[in-house]
């Protein structure tokens, strides 16, 4: 259609009912019977069907989808009606009637062209199927494939469900900085920039976790975050380098508290997402009803792979257990190190119904306190469901000279070659000084929890821009591949 042709577009368009909104009104009508109202729908034309002079289009909006009438004894300039294309906006007023075929629509008497989709995507538009377009041009993904919206909708009612169980439980949301000095809270290797008012190198936070514990030595006694984390590593199923996580902290709480919480979240996302907890994963029933049980990371190796893993065997024992179990271990690893190996490349992924993995060794765990009866171990459980791990709950570590301790140590792995470990952070030393009261945190990973409640097992199918290579060449930090 030239621009000859074309009505000005208007600026605004009050009014409009969604498609959904009007069949669920007027669903009861009779074929051949009008409701003898008139309404105005707005949305793409997804399919059309001219008919000598009449023609039949079906218009879906974000809510749904409703067919259009159109006669050339009733539609204004329906010679021009008959030239849109496929994904053209338009907008359309008439009366609702059901046709003699019994097809509610809107007969149209009035339209107007809101945008023409200049990229003649024909019947693309019935259905991308090929990964790089969905993943690359998630505008055209969202209209061309049912169920692509319906994902993100869930998406938006999981963490809504999630802010809103935390709001009443008296927890207080704020902002952190995605900007830091120095990248802390995790064991990750961070995304660098340089700040140049400043002269000096800046990294994308790996966690906010540091930060948020500075708050609750402030007075925050209940605290989250919902945000952006960014850490510089391969892409995988399971892994982008961008992700969102909610971490969660309780002053006066353990690990054994924040896991009740996780339960609670988990199961509240799930219900405002699906409708209950009871539902199922890659064709596999999962109950996310509280409580779930709980194991210690030796009670899991030794359910999956039917071995003892215990710290207490000692080091040369614990790598011959690995060598048997083909995982393969560094030489300056302690035991601790070698058992969370064992675990992560031969259990977690074997574990389906919703466990709570508990007293994972301290060598792995540098911000947690130390377990109150089991001396090498730390106060800290992974929540694990469908075989993904989903959170972390944790005894925070509070004592200034142990965390100091954990640092250095952690600064020594990485002196030798370890480029994920932590460095010593004295800001949060000093923050520590000042005295932090028991407090138990949590991480969940947004992206994850969706995936399971969305039944996807690919991470790009839950963000709705993943990280891709550029369409120029290359591939991501590392050289792995881009799976999609």
């Amino acid at each position: 259609m030239s621009p000859g042709e074309t009505p000005d577009v208007p600026y605004r368009l009050p009014g409009t009912a969604g498609a959904a909104e009007v069949v669920a009104a007027h669903g009861d009508l009779a074929p051949g019977e009008s409701a003898h109202v008139d309404v105005t729908v707005a949305g793409r034309i997804m399919l059309f069907r001219p008919q000598g002079g009449a023609a039949f289009a079906d218009l879906r909006d974000w809510t749904g989808s409703i067919q259009l009438f159109a006669d050339e004894d009733a539609t204004t300039r329906f010679d021009e009606f008959v030239r849109l294309g496929l994904g053209d906006w338009i907008s359309a007023t008439g009366e609702v009637m059901r046709t003699r075929r019994g097809e509610l629509s809107v007969r149209v008497a009035e339209w107007c062209l809101l945008a023409e989709n200049r990229r003649g995507f024909g019947d693309k538009w019935r259905g991308v199927h090929d990964v790089e377009t969905r993943y690359r041009q998630r505008e055209v993904d969202l209209w061309a494939n049912e169920g692509v919206r319906e994902t993100f909708l869930l998406r938006s009612r999981v963490v809504r469900a999630i802010r809103q169980n935390l709001d009443g439980r008296g927890f207080v949301e704020v902002e952190t900085p995605v900007l830091q000095a120095v990248a802390g809270g995790a064991n990750a290797r961070p995304f660098t920039t340089h700040f140049n008012s400043l002269h000096a190198d800046f990294v994308l936070r790996i966690a906010s976790e540091l930060y948020l514990k500075r708050l609750v030595i402030g007075g925050f006694e209940r605290v989250y975050e919902i945000g952006k984390d960014f850490r510089n590593e391969g892409l995988s199923p399971t892994h982008n380098p961008e992700f969102t996580v909610l971490e969660a902290y309780q002053a006066y709480a353990d690990a054994s508290d924040m896991t009740g919480l996780v339960e609670d979240l988990v199961h509240a996302a799930a219900v405002a997402a699906q409708g209950t907890g009871v539902f199922s994963h890659q064709g596999r029933a999962l109950d996310l009803t509280p409580p779930w049980r709980t194991l210690t990371i030796e009670e899991a190796i030794g359910e999956v792979t039917g071995l003892d893993c215990r710290l207490a065997d000692g080091l040369a024992t614990l790598r011959r257990r690995a060598a048997k179990l083909g995982v393969a271990v560094e030489d300056r690893w302690g035991p601790g190190k070698v058992q969370s190996e064992i675990y992560e490349h031969t259990t977690e992924h074997e574990l389906w119904d919703p466990v709570h993995v508990v007293d994972h060794p301290v060598e792995v765990s540098p911000l947690t306190r130390r377990h109150r009866t089991k001396p090498d171990a730390a106060e800290r459980a992974t929540s694990v469901v469908g075989g993904r791990e989903i959170a972390e709950s944790y005894s925070e570590l509070v004592d200034p000279v142990d965390q100091r301790a954990r640092f250095v140590a952690q600064a020594v792995e990485r002196a030798a070659g370890d480029d994920e470990a932590m460095v010593v952070d004295e800001d949060f030393l000093r923050a520590l000084e000042h005295g932090m009261p028991p407090t138990g945190g949590i991480g969940v990973g947004i992206d994850r929890l969706v995936m399971l409640l969305a039944d996807k097992v690919n991470i790009k199918e839950v963000m709705l821009f993943p990280a891709l290579r550029p369409e120029a060449g290359g591939s991501d930090a590392d050289g792995t591949e881009d799976p999609v």
